[in-house]
């Protein structure tokens, strides 16, 4: 009998209140930082963000998104047996922030680790659960995308401050006979590491390097919009499919201009593609199953359609997966 794994159980976290442009007009002032709500909105389409306040952490929010994905799902933690999860800031060094959740949800025993793919993150761990539940290694599985992002900015660089907001959304993944996660494709060049990254570790109980996120604007949309369409034909190829057969897409949200861009190079209507970053910013590994999560919720997402998730980041890594919902 053929194995397969199928979503079948979103939930998402956002900490605190929205911080709008304006909020943040102002708080940047007070840094020396001037920028505007139209400079921001025309440049990234974004609006507003979350923060999470001192303290809280990818874990406390990745639990919290988890236990809204087992809710949905209609299931306990005690029946996971996989929690993986994407991020790029997690609490600490080590434990993982997959064990910390796991520890959350009371639901020992599993196996429990972290991706680190930074805004691909989500996709890569979508398709390591889905090779292991096929393997006959796992049978239900949570992925995780969670980011505290706000700990790694320089609100002193306006190019980056301004993009990003913190955020977790999650999915449970349950073995079937029924074909879920069609097919997926995963990508990464090193020797483009440098476009995107934050270079700073820990070594002789000192930060070693820059402890800040840096990046080049233009080399990293130049490169996104170019992989995301040539990873997005190669994974709906290899499910068998055409894009025009895509009901709807669900890129990374890094930003307007990147999704408008890329949605354009596929042909795909701006009609079938899923839009957050106005509302949540780049949320990193969390920005694909947030806006899952968002779309399944207020009933755009229906039984029985394909949903085309892409990523895209730091790495560099690109890649994406097809599902049948």
């Amino acid at each position: 009998m053929n194995r397969f794994s199928r979503i079948v159980g979103t939930g998402s976290a956002l900490p605190g209140e929205p911080v709008s442009n304006d909020d943040l007009v102002e708080r940047l002032a007070k840094l020396g930082v001037e920028t505007s709500d139209e400079w921001i909105v025309t440049r990234t389409g974004i609006r507003q963000r979350h923060f999470a306040a001192p303290g809280v952490t990818s874990s406390q929010l990745g639990a919290e998104a988890a236990r809204k994905a087992l809710s949905a799902a209609g299931m306990e933690a005690s029946e996971i047996d996989l929690i993986v999860v994407a991020t790029s800031t997690p609490d600490h060094v080590f434990p993982s922030t997959a064990c910390l959740v796991q520890k959350a949800l009371d639901a020992p025993g599993g196996a429990a680790f972290d991706v680190h793919a930074v805004c691909t993150g989500f996709v890569y761990a979508l398709a390591s659960a889905d090779a292991m539940i096929r393997a006959g290694i796992a049978n239900r599985a949570l992925v995780i995308g969670a980011e505290v992002f706000s700990r790694i900015l320089d609100w002193k660089d306006r190019s980056t401050c301004v993009l990003f907001g913190d955020g977790a959304g999650a999915v449970v993944l349950a073995a079937d006979t029924r074909p879920g996660v069609l097919a997926a494709r995963l990508h990464a060049d090193g020797r483009q590491g440098d476009v995107l990254c934050a270079t700073g570790t820990i070594s002789g109980g000192e930060v070693v390097g820059n402890p800040f996120l840096t990046m080049n604007g233009k080399a990293v949309f130049r490169l996104a919009v170019a992989v995301l369409d040539a990873v997005s034909r190669e994974t709906v190829a290899a499910a068998g499919m055409t894009l025009e057969q895509v009901d709807w897409l669900i890129p990374h949200q890094a930003n307007v201009r990147i999704l408008d861009a890329s949605a354009k190079r596929m042909g795909i209507p701006s009609e079938r593609v899923v839009v957050t970053v106005d509302q949540h910013a780049n949320t990193s590994a969390a920005s694909v199953p947030l806006a899952f999560d968002r779309a399944t919720r207020d009933g755009r997402i229906k039984s029985g359609q394909h949903v085309l998730l892409e990523g895209v980041g730091g790495g560099f890594t690109w890649g994406a997966a097809l599902v049948r919902i």
